[in-house]
């Protein structure tokens, strides 16, 4: 019988409980608004009285002179009993006081508690024992501009009474309490019953127990409810299990992909994002936020934000789903921005980094421009030897011989081009697909030098090596020859005469062997050296064409160090002349 009624019981003592913290409640407040309501009738009246005080004071002109004495006959008319009346002035010494025939020995009163509250409120009060009478008073004290004026009664038994709650109404409260709190005890009995037979009713079914239906039950809702609570029971289970998979694989999918994705309502509220949508966002506005929400008061997100306002405003009704993307750069990255919006006003926001593919666009479209450049100017001189010769058939074998090797000169330089730049697309294309070896440093730079071994007497350039000798780094040999073939032929072009070069092992670690190529010649423009490693960059493009120079040496030298996993840097010499540091792996 206990347990059939558990849900009456539970009920009764949760109504219960409630009901008694709301009393408790009432009866703390109205217990509290009784004592404020006493405490501001005193203050009231001794405000009052106050009043009353400053304007006898006024009328009588006190101030002016100094007959204080007068507010005896005051105090004697006011109707409060132990009534004490204190003037202090600004500088807090007291000029009168009503309990004490001298006052002028009184101390200061600046920095009595009323006082000194009541210069910044519109009055002040507190309950102590005098420093001057030795009794406790009520003070209550007020500011008027040239003087306060303090009205204070004993705070004795008759006192402390009145500001004490009158406690009646706690009866009446509790009488009430009585009387709703078996109220509480019917209402939770008749409810419960009905709820009992509805449980008892819907075990029996889920149990798949026989239920006698001519059992008496409750005619109203719960009886409705008892015929289809476990159909509806069932297919909502049915359907939530359905959602939550169904919601695991859109989670799945949203996370696998490299695009940021998030949906929202029409009321710009969040349904879902992925992880990639929150991480472009923050990169994109350069803060850092975890909600998808603050898409919205992005600045780069305005243009978007346009779109949206626009088209929740717009009918849709047609089968093409309104739709618009843009680029945003930052930081050197680029992200690609779309939104389409749906029939329903919801609308989806892809954020995609397109940072790879813009660059090699511009890349291609730079080099594609360089090429046709470079191309142009050997072509053109090999076109014009070549129509030269051809219009002149009589031209002496000498001047033939001139123009011939100038063509030929102009078709090494354009192979040295296009070698160039199928060394940089192979770099590019195949990545670390290169085969890696071990390779002997100092078996590279004697085949370098030997490649370049007469322009280097021609110029008398000393070359000298230090800490090389049994060194080996591991990479593709065709790469790390070119790495030091065009260093050096660099040097030897530009550098100047008589200068010294020095290839150096000056460092290693656990990983990487680290070189230091220099030379002493007539260095780099400081503001050259930003720009050194860019393809076909020159630093003086009629001397680097003259010396057969294709602009594109030291931009090998950086792709191949860095497909090594090595960096690479220059900078001018101390002294003169331009030093590369760069590592290859050991």
């Amino acid at each position: 019988m206990i347990a059939r009624y558990k849900f009456r019981n539970v009920l009764f003592l949760y109504y219960s409980a409630v009901f008694v913290l709301f009393t408790i409640i009432n009866l703390s407040y109205m217990y509290k608004r009784e004592k404020d309501y006493r405490i501001l009738t005193l203050n009231d009246e001794l405000e009052k009285t106050t009043k009353i005080v400053d304007n006898f004071i006024r009328i009588n002109s006190i101030p002016a002179n100094g007959n204080y004495h007068l507010i005896d006959s005051l105090v004697r008319l006011l109707p409060q009993e132990n009534l004490r009346i204190t003037i202090v002035n600004p500088s807090g010494n007291v000029i009168f006081d009503s309990s004490v025939p001298d006052w002028t020995k009184m101390e200061n009163h600046k920095e009595r508690p009323e006082i000194a509250e009541s210069e910044y409120s519109d009055f002040s009060t507190s309950v102590r024992k005098s420093g001057t009478t030795g009794e406790a008073y009520y003070y209550f004290s007020k500011y008027y501009g040239s003087y306060y004026i303090r009205a204070a009664v004993v705070y004795d038994i008759k006192v402390v009474n009145f500001l004490k709650a009158k406690k009646f109404f706690f009866l009446v409260i509790s009488i009430s309490f009585i009387v709703i709190w078996l109220v509480l005890l019917f209402i939770t009995n008749k409810f419960s019953e009905s709820v009992t037979r509805l449980k008892d009713f819907a075990l029996k079914i889920g149990n798949n127990e026989p239920f006698d239906f001519n059992q008496k039950f409750p005619r109203n809702e719960l009886g409705i409810i008892g015929e289809e609570i476990l159909e509806i029971y069932n297919n909502l289970l049915k359907t939530k299990n359905d959602l939550v998979n169904e919601r695991e694989k859109l989670f799945s999918h949203l996370n696998a992909l490299n695009e940021g994705i998030a949906f929202f309502s029409k009321n710009k509220e969040k349904i879902l994002s992925n992880n990639h949508f929150i991480h472009y966002m923050n990169m994109i506005s350069g803060e850092l936020s975890v909600s998808g929400a603050n898409f919205f008061r992005i600045e780069d997100f305005r243009e978007v934000n346009e779109f949206i306002d626009k088209q929740l405003q717009t009918e849709i009704s047609s089968n093409q789903l309104p739709k618009t993307e843009y680029k945003v750069c930052k930081s050197g990255k680029y992200f690609k921005v779309q939104c389409v919006i749906f029939h329903d006003k919801n609308f989806e926001v892809i954020l995609s980094d397109i940072t790879e593919l813009e660059q090699n666009r511009l890349v291609k479209q730079q080099m594609t421009s360089n090429i046709a450049h470079e191309l142009k100017t050997p072509v053109s001189s090999v076109k014009g030897y070549l129509e030269t010769l051809r219009s002149d058939p009589a031209m002496p074998a000498d001047k033939q011989k001139y123009f011939i090797e100038k063509a030929l000169s102009q078709s090494d330089r354009l192979t040295n081009l296009i070698n160039d730049i199928t060394v940089i697309n192979r770099i590019e294309e195949s990545g670390s697909s290169y085969t890696a070896e071990k390779v002997n440093i100092s078996d590279v730079i004697t085949d370098v030098t030997n490649n370049f071994k007469s322009a280097i007497e021609a110029k008398r350039i000393n070359v000298i090596t230090e800490n090389i000798d049994n060194v080996v780094v591991t990479g593709n040999r065709s790469l790390i020859l070119s790495v030091f073939q065009n260093l050096l032929e660099n040097a030897v072009n530009y550098a100047g005469d008589k200068t010294t070069i020095r290839i150096v092992r000056y460092n290693e670690d656990k990983t990487f062997n680290h070189f230091l190529f220099s030379d002493d010649g007539i260095g780099i423009a400081e503001e050259h050296l930003p720009r050194v490693f860019e393809r076909f960059y020159r630093i003086d493009s009629g001397r680097s064409r003259k010396s057969g120079g294709t602009g594109l040496g030291l931009a090998i030298v950086k792709n191949a160090v860095l497909l090594h996993k090595g960096e690479i840097s220059v900078r001018n010499r101390v002294g003169g002349g331009t030093e590369f540091l760069f590592s290859l792996p050991k």
